[in-house]
């Protein structure tokens, strides 16, 4: 629920909608949700001073309640 959340946020934003990848991961303190995004995207999720990513984070950390939750942003190039 949390990643269809994130993907339909950041869908949302970009240039390449396609291009949006978001991939869960349970790990020991919680969970890890991974936004890959086109290069050219990037500057637009992450945002000025980091803003719109703080502004995403914030969200879906609403969403998620009392769960753990982390959302980290990376570009298509980067494994």
């Amino acid at each position: 629920m949390l990643a269809d959340a994130l993907e339909h946020l950041v869908r949302g934003i970009v240039d390449n909608p396609d291009d949006v990848q978001v991939n869960a991961k349970a790990l020991r303190r919680g969970e890890l949700l991974e936004v890959r995004v086109h290069p050219d995207d990037l500057g637009r999720v992450i945002g000025r001073g980091g803003r719109t990513a703080r502004a995403l984070r914030t969200v879906i950390g609403a969403l998620a309640g009392d769960s753990s939750v982390r959302v980290d942003v990376v570009d298509v190039d980067r494994r």
